[in-house]
């Protein structure tokens, strides 16, 4: 499985999201589930899946799933 598609399973589960949910295109408080409590959710579970730990400010600035990619890109995840 691709990073893409291990974080869109991510994404998925933490907002409890519909499998038809354009994920790739999400944004921050796009939609009801995330908002910031979704957020944290969020984050949480892209650590725990990819054993990594975002400083406060990326946790700030990840504003959407390709801002969540290029980060876990940044820390050398495949």
């Amino acid at each position: 499985m691709s990073l893409s598609e291990r974080l869109r399973t991510v994404f998925v589960d933490a907002l409890q999201l519909d499998d038809d949910v354009d994920v790739e295109s999400l944004k921050y408080r796009d939609i009801d589930a995330w908002d910031s409590v979704g957020h944290m959710a969020l984050v949480a579970a892209i650590e725990d899946e990819f054993d990594v730990q975002f400083e406060t400010d990326q946790v700030i600035d990840m504003s959407s799933f390709k801002v969540a990619l290029d980060m876990l890109a940044g820390f050398g995840v495949e």
